[in-house]
């Protein structure tokens, strides 16, 4: 199932670039081990979900998953061999707009050898480098 949003103000949006670090969404919070980002990407919902699949396969079902980004970004574009203009392409895909530093997943219930079995496979679904990371003790 494609994760989409289920409305919107508009179909269509400018590309825009992304830039800086991740101040929100950085910090693992749900679970006890992430799976944080190190590039810029726009990470699309088929991407996600094949991240998901990954991580409760790798853990048998036991973990806890949180997806702590959604694909809000409606990315646009035009078929193969179409003339020059006639207007924006039609919505091809979501994605998310990555920054260094956020948290993509998150596992709990799990030990942290079988979370980073799990994020390792993870990891190789997705088009950029990640990093393992873990719950910062509360005081």
């Amino acid at each position: 199932m494609s994760l989409m949003p289920k409305r919107t103000k508009f179909r269509k949006v400018h590309r825009g670039r992304i830039g800086g670090l991740a101040t929100r969404g950085n910090r693992v919070e749900f679970g006890d081990y992430g799976l944080m980002s190190m590039d810029y990407c726009w990470l699309t919902a088929r991407q996600l979900e094949a991240g998901r699949i990954a991580a409760s396969r790798a853990t048998g079902g036991e973990a806890r998953i949180f997806i702590r980004v959604f694909p809000h970004k409606p990315i646009s574009a035009k078929p193969a061999e179409v003339r020059m203009g006639t207007g924006k392409g039609d919505v091809e895909y979501w994605a998310c707009e990555i920054k260094p530093g956020t948290v993509l997943y998150e596992l709990g219930g799990i030990n942290e050898d079988k979370a980073k079995t799990a994020f390792k496979r993870v990891a190789h679904k997705l088009p950029i480098k990640v990093k393992m990371v873990k719950r910062l003790p509360t005081t």
